[in-house]
């Protein structure tokens, strides 16, 4: 699990989440966490990509829903009933060198203070539409920037293994 892709606030586009998520896995992504703001069936159904390891899977995929996700019952059902991981509204994932990633939307300002308290390794939200890198103490604060109402669509792949992390763009046309 060392490759990790992240991706926001899609706000329902299907497409141009498909393809941010196969970017992501071609780039070497072998996890997908998505940090909010999902608002439609048809993102989580682009979250879905073939492993190219292990044929007939597909990459693993946490989410957390945003505070544009509404119907979060009926979204977390669904992904669910498609394998998705769905961490809402903190997801938390250990590391293979033991150290821990937290993950959330972002929406809530307080949710900030516990994760930078113990300073995990890794802090991971959406909800600004803005990229972000930095270093709070010991804990990186990672925005991957968002498919959706942003001056550039981008997505992000994080190294866990190296600490280091790639912004891509995506193609606004999708």
């Amino acid at each position: 699990m060392a490759k990790i892709g992240l991706l926001s606030d899609a706000h329902g586009r299907g497409k141009i989440t498909s393809d941010a998520s196969a970017l992501l896995v071609r780039e070497g992504a072998r996890r997908l966490i998505y940090l909010g703001d999902v608002g439609s069936p048809e993102v989580i159904d682009a979250l879905l990509v073939g492993h190219p390891e292990k044929p007939g899977e597909t990459v693993p995929v946490n989410l957390v829903f945003g505070n544009v996700d509404w119907d979060v019952s009926d979204l977390t059902r669904y992904a669910t009933e498609l394998g998705i991981v769905v961490d809402h509204p903190v997801g938390r994932l250990q590391l293979n060198d033991g150290s821990v990633m937290v993950y959330f939307h972002g929406d809530q300002s307080s949710a900030f203070d516990g994760p930078l308290q113990d300073q995990v390794r890794y802090l991971c939200h959406g909800h600004t539409h803005m990229v972000k890198d930095d270093r709070v103490g010991q804990t990186r604060v990672i925005n991957p920037g968002a498919l959706y109402r942003a001056g550039s669509y981008t997505v992000a792949l994080l190294d866990t293994e190296n600490d280091q992390l790639t912004f891509f763009p995506i193609d606004k046309s999708c």
